[in-house]
């Protein structure tokens, strides 16, 4: 047996055999994840642009955490499984659940000047929605963590043995960034180089 064989063998026997089932399964769980984000940010989008609900600081500071737990994943997508991804998508959902803890405390004693921003869905404001937002997103990495956490099989897995499900990622993922950049172009238009207020866009004024 040549020397290059010997090596090849001796590779395959160190490196996990892959599981295609579980790491389908796997993806199609992270790729749910980021389009129930994408789906929360575009109908946070439609209450602003359709409806004219102009965000408050915290409100944008939700969506940027939300989008910093899509990065994470896409990260998944582009490099494989890692625990720094993974918790790189967690410290976004405890900017999260912080940032919506402190509205909501904020404006659940209407004052003047400090009551909820925008009209409730099923009878919750979007601080409210927000935390119930983060407590399944920790929820849903916790199950990620039971079913795949020590699966280094994982670690071997290319999303390119998967074309239909890379496809998904790919659209999805640039969907992601397209909302990523509306946003920002958005806050941009009601922000200028002051503070952020609900009145009105500061730069069309």
């Amino acid at each position: 047996m040549s020397q290059n064989t010997m090596t090849k063998v001796a590779t395959s026997l160190e490196q996990p055999a892959l599981r295609p089932l579980p790491v389908m399964l796997h993806y199609l769980y992270l790729l749910g994840m980021m389009a129930v984000i994408a789906g929360i940010l575009t109908a946070a989008m439609a209450m602003q642009y359709v409806w004219g609900e102009l965000p408050c600081p915290l409100c944008l500071l939700q969506r940027v955490a939300l989008l910093g737990v899509c990065f994470g994943i896409m990260q998944q997508f582009r490099n494989g499984f890692s625990y720094q991804n993974t918790g790189l998508s967690l410290l976004f959902v405890i900017l999260l659940l912080v940032v919506s803890v402190r509205q909501t405390l904020l404006d659940i004693y209407p004052r003047p000047g400090h009551e909820y921003i925008g009209t409730s869905v099923f009878g919750l404001h979007m601080p409210v929605w927000s935390i119930l937002i983060a407590l399944a997103l920790l929820i849903a990495y916790a199950f990620k963590l039971i079913f795949w956490g020590g699966s280094e099989y994982l670690r071997n897995a290319r999303l390119a043995d998967y074309p239909l499900i890379r496809t998904l990622a790919t659209v999805l993922s640039l969907y992601v960034i397209a909302i990523g950049l509306i946003n920002f172009g958005s806050v941009v238009l009601q922000c200028g180089l002051d503070e952020c207020h609900t009145f009105g866009y500061a730069l069309l004024k």
